[in-house]
């Protein structure tokens, strides 16, 4: 089985990746901006990498032959030019869509978000069917809610394709903590303001409500 993971060196990717290389059953070809070099190109040496931008480059080739392709490529930062978000994000999620259209690839994985579904003024849990409009007029929630809608018009005129959507909550991972610092905390927060030895306990405000993933287990799934 070939698998294609677009935003192989991420977050999500590294993970996805982890778990089709586990059995060595998958060849896994790894879309990313920048492949990984140094001493991370070889943890997946059973990998084949590949450079592509979502936004600008032919996605086409990339899915030769694949069995599926899992499309995980997303862009949190720079969120003062979200121009920039918007090319990798949104239009960079229809190109792919399009590119697996052209090239007859039999199922799609895509990452969606608890982000992309719109807010709940009560504590009832809620399933998949609940709308997905986007928690708030945040960039992020704004575009997540943008792709659901691109995926449904997906579905609607490629039938033939098996589409599954993830929509985890905050994905975790101890190999992922200094890019979660900086999204999260910004450029200013340092390693040692959040040191667990300076800080012990986290006071949590009333009424938080949090959920929160190991890539891990996303990964698997």
């Amino acid at each position: 089985m070939k698998v294609v993971v677009i935003g192989a060196s991420g977050n999500l990717g590294t993970a996805a990746i982890r778990s089709l290389t586990a059995d060595g059953a998958a060849m896994v070809v790894g879309v990313a901006r920048r492949a990984p070099r140094g001493p991370r190109s070889n943890v997946h040496a059973s990998v084949e990498w590949r450079e592509a931008d979502v936004s600008i480059d032919d996605l086409e080739p990339l899915m030769a032959g694949a069995d599926a392709v899992v499309h995980l490529a997303w862009k949190f930062q720079p969120t003062h030019r979200p121009e920039e978000t918007w090319a990798t994000n949104a239009v960079g999620t229809r190109r792919v869509l399009a590119a697996v259209a052209r090239a007859g690839v039999p199922a799609l994985v895509c990452a969606s978000s608890v982000a992309a579904y719109s807010p709940a003024h009560h504590d009832d849990p809620v399933d998949e069917t609940w709308e997905t409009d986007g928690a708030s007029a945040a960039a992020y929630c704004r575009e997540k809610a943008y792709v659901e809608r691109a995926l449904d018009a997906f579905a609607c005129h490629h039938p033939e394709v098996r589409l599954v959507r993830v929509r985890p909550a905050f994905v975790f991972q101890r190999s992922a903590a200094s890019e979660q610092r900086r999204i999260f905390g910004g450029p200013l927060l340092r390693p040692a303001f959040v040191d667990r030895r300076r800080i012990p306990a986290v006071p949590l405000p009333a009424g938080l409500r949090f959920q929160a993933v190991h890539a891990g287990d996303v990964g698997r799934a």
